[in-house]
């Protein structure tokens, strides 16, 4: 057994697509737009390979996503045994449950609670949803995009760079942007995306403009996706409902927390 850093992307691919929706950040990781954040390592037996994990480094905190299926989480946490000394001071990590008490042997961790992976699995109810308001949204759109997280999510993970994808969308009243909807990852190369940074003003929540422009995102995607996944915080009801209405159901879930190096 030994944990390498691995740059082949069809090996990758490979492991990844034993579990799409579970590995779907990942997969969209592979994209050329955004595999230059991305740095891989792997658990490898003789019989092959066991676990993988990504660091991403394209926002503001490098993140390690470090998935697994339960009955192969010993994987990812001797994995994650084998990392430490060689990560970043500080990251951000998404990680199997349980298996944030290796990391706790050298770092101090901050859970954001437990979320859930969701998987659109009955796109046929998107077809019931009018997404006429929602218009697309580009790069010229940054500043009002910047301006309306800083109101309506203040904790995002917007990154900029994203919009270059063109699946982002608003809805307006009166000319001003009351809700957004985008994507996280997306890569029509691999046929995977996950939703992200989908928000609305505090002042016109509860009239369906979030499932609206989620709904628009979701139907952009589909001209050249196949698979599409988000996060969701575990006890955030509401937005569980609101995706499970458009077609999506939770299929997995994973520990969320801000990772610091303790004082040696």
């Amino acid at each position: 057994m030994k944990a390498v850093c691995l740059h082949n992307k069809s090996t990758i691919e490979t492991f990844l697509r034993g579990n799409v929706f579970l590995n779907i950040y990942s997969l969209g990781d592979l994209d050329d737009f955004l595999w230059p954040y991305t740095t891989w390592y792997t658990l490898t037996y003789s019989t092959g390979i066991r676990a993988i994990a990504l660091m991403y480094t394209g926002g503001s905190l490098p993140c390690l996503h470090a998935l697994g299926e339960d009955d192969k989480s010993v994987y990812t946490e001797e994995l994650l045994r084998c990392l430490i000394g060689i990560l970043p001071r500080r990251f951000h990590a998404h990680l199997i449950s349980g298996s944030e008490s290796i990391l706790a042997e050298c770092y101090h961790l901050r859970p954001f609670g437990r979320h859930d992976r969701m998987a659109l699995t009955d796109k046929s109810l998107l077809t019931n949803i009018d997404t006429s308001e929602a218009e697309g949204l580009s790069v010229s759109n940054l500043g009002e995009i910047s301006s309306f997280f800083e109101q309506a999510y203040p904790g995002n993970f917007f990154e900029p760079k994203m919009l270059e994808t063109k699946q982002y969308f608003g809805i307006r009243q009166s000319g001003v942007l009351v809700s957004v909807a985008g994507v996280h990852a997306c890569s029509a190369r691999y046929r995977v995306a996950a939703l992200g940074n989908i928000a609305t003003h505090p002042d016109y929540r509860g009239m369906g403009y979030g499932r609206i422009a989620a709904a628009k995102v979701c139907k952009s995607l589909l001209n050249e996706i196949d698979d599409i996944g988000l996060n969701i915080k575990a006890d955030n009801t509401g937005a569980i409902r609101c995706y499970e209405k458009l077609g999506f159901e939770a299929i997995g879930s994973f520990g969320e927390f801000d990772v610091e190096l303790k004082a040696s």
